[in-house]
């Protein structure tokens, strides 16, 4: 327990606020290990704090969402002073000081709540499941980073993906059923359009809290789809004991409130739907006596750094505040080169590279393999500077396929070092550049796939360049695995197998919404693609060249654009050649953009 008096009253106040208001979610808290206990607290209190601020009807909407951003200002200013006069704010600053989680992940769930103080209106289910995953993800990514901190990884499978976004899902549209007779309150029916408009009459019903036929049937199914979204087979495969059995007993729950809003018919539109405390006990009783078994089997790591610090250097995450979020430009190049201009018609959306020769850059110089790996770090910084120079959105680089485990142990393990290095030195942290990871966590080191989610998560809502890191990723691997989950979707009823297309193969890979490879562009000096990206790289224009990766700076992925620029792209079409678009083909184009990024030899 803290030894400070303040900090003890106010994680008993944060207890007693999850225990009194959320009851179901307090019992789940206690499936973790104990060490854990007051941060679930912690997390819990302070997403309700702005949750009460949105939903106080008493004060009109803007006033709402001022006391929110009031609120989520405050923590920010009590983040970098390491202490709070809230005493909410106080076990979360607490908590993030001692388990050393970045608590600047619950601001993508505080802005959507922020959103929420206005109504909010769904055209169909992509727009919903953005929201939903909105307020949902940033919550369980802080229950995975305590965990994996305090010694117990939760890995996610990455062909299971998509089942895993499917239960969270499902999660967000529980509480929704659930919680309908409050959203009515404000007039909210957060549905998407395109499928209450499948129910005539029924949104009129709904909101005038007419139990009627057309209601009825609306409800009805909906509870059959979250039934669905909510029972993923296998989603714990591989997962220790002790977060299995609390994703179980949320399973379960979740379930148990589905009965409870089938059952209640009319009375739904009235007051939340909640299952009974005999089914409650039924679900926890039996959770808590496995949960306390398999921590009495885990060696549980408690951090012993003190609580309390102040904060003497400068901050290290994005402010929480909305509009607030400024970024750095990336530091120039050397030679003060610019890049050069090129039209939004010449310019392509998506770049994917294969960073080839690290290895004999090293050898040619007599050094180990691994030093060309480390040597290939700086490499990439130039490109995601250029990158970000030149405007481009989307840069996928191919760090590691899952052939390479064939190499040698010391330099698979050299490889995997430098990546953990650079991704705890974090080198765009104060640049718009969001991180993803493309590959599955299989053989990889558990510290370094943590790595890798964390750096997901604290960087979604970033909006300029999306660089996507491939790390133990295969193109055919990945249709493999996205083939088996539309066979898992057909067999449970989600597809007609006589009508799969190719939108709902995009829709189970890694990143369904991966625009396609415009230009691949290898290093190295081999002309071939090496099973990378084969689905989105179809139709991409192949650069090669024969410098190697440590080489390169962010002038030749200038020119390799400037170049894709000039070329013609009929995508199948057997018409003339069409004259090149100005600026993309004459000869004065590509003389100033040579002379922009010509490299000094």
């Amino acid at each position: 327990m803290p030894a400070d008096t303040d900090l003890r009253a106010a994680y008993r106040l944060c207890r007693r606020m999850t225990r009194g208001q959320d009851p179901e979610t307090y019992a789940l808290i206690r499936l973790l290990p104990a060490a854990l206990h007051e941060a679930g607290w912690a997390l819990w209190a302070a997403v309700s704090a702005i949750d009460d601020l949105i939903d106080d009807r008493d004060v009109a909407a803007a006033e709402r969402a001022a006391r929110a951003e009031g609120w989520i200002a405050a923590l920010e200013d009590d983040l970098v002073s390491g202490t709070s006069t809230d005493p909410i704010r106080l076990a979360l600053v607490d908590t993030a000081t001692r388990w050393h989680v970045d608590v600047s992940a619950l601001r993508d769930g505080m802005l959507v709540s922020l959103d929420d103080a206005h109504l909010r209106h769904f055209d169909d289910w992509a727009q919903w499941r953005t929201w939903s995953r909105g307020h949902v993800v940033p919550t369980f990514d802080l229950v995975r980073s305590l965990l994996g901190r305090a010694g117990v990884p939760v890995v996610f499978r990455m062909d299971r993906q998509m089942s895993y976004e499917r239960f969270l899902d499902g999660v967000r549209l529980v509480e929704t059923l659930t919680d309908l007779a409050d959203d009515l309150d404000e007039a909210g029916l957060l549905l998407p359009r395109e499928f209450v408009e499948q129910f005539p009459g029924a949104e009129d019903d709904l909101r005038h809290r007419r139990w009627t036929e057309a209601a009825a049937a609306l409800v009805v199914e909906l509870t059959g789809i979250a039934r669905r979204w909510v029972t993923q087979p296998g989603l714990t495969h591989g997962m220790h004991p002790g977060p299995a059995t609390v994703v179980k007993a949320l399973t379960d729950l979740l379930l148990a409130q589905l009965d409870a809003v089938e059952t209640a018919g009319p009375a739904l539109l009235r007051s939340a739907a909640r299952p009974s405390l005999a089914t409650r006990a039924r679900i926890f009783v039996p959770a808590r006596i496995r949960s306390a078994l398999a921590w009495s089997l885990t060696p549980v790591t408690v951090p012993s750094v003190p609580r309390r610090p102040t904060a003497t250097g400068p901050r290290t995450t994005a402010p929480l505040t909305p509009g607030t979020t400024t970024f750095q430009r990336p530091p120039g190049h050397p030679s003060g080169c610019r890049p050069p201009q090129i039209g939004p018609e010449a310019m392509p959306t998506h770049v994917a590279i294969i960073m080839d020769g690290n290895g004999r850059w090293a050898e040619h110089r007599g050094l180990p393999r691994s030093e060309g790996h480390r040597a290939g770090v700086a490499a990439l910084h130039e490109i995601v500077y250029g990158a970000l120079e030149i405007g481009l959105p989307h840069l996928t680089l191919y760090a590691f396929s899952t052939e390479n485990w064939r190499r040698g142990m010391a330099e698979v393990t050299g490889l995997m070092d430098t990546l953990q290095k650079e991704l705890a030195d974090d080198p765009f942290r104060d640049l718009d550049v969001r991180m993803r990871w493309s590959g599955h966590p299989e053989k990889l080191p558990a510290d370094l796939v943590e790595s890798l989610r964390h750096k997901e998560a604290t960087t979604r809502t970033r909006t300029g360049l999306t660089c996507t890191l491939c790390l133990n990723y295969g193109g055919r691997d990945e249709i493999t695995r996205a083939a088996a989950a539309l066979a898992r979707a057909a067999k449970a009823g989600d597809l007609d197998p006589d009508f799969i297309g190719e939108d709902d193969v995009a829709r189970h890979l890694s990143f369904p919404d991966m625009p396609s490879v415009d230009l691949l562009w290898r290093t190295g000096g081999e002309q071939r693609t090496s099973n990378f990206l084969p689905w989105h790289a179809t139709y991409a224009e192949l650069h090669f060249t024969s410098g190697y990766w440590p080489d390169v700076d962010r002038r030749d992925l200038w020119r390799a654009i400037t170049e894709y620029g000039n070329r013609q792209r009929r995508y199948g079409t057997a018409g003339p050649r069409s004259a090149p678009a100005t600026g993309r083909g004459t000869g004065a184009g590509r003389q100033a953009a040579g002379g922009v990024i010509n490299r000094a030899q």
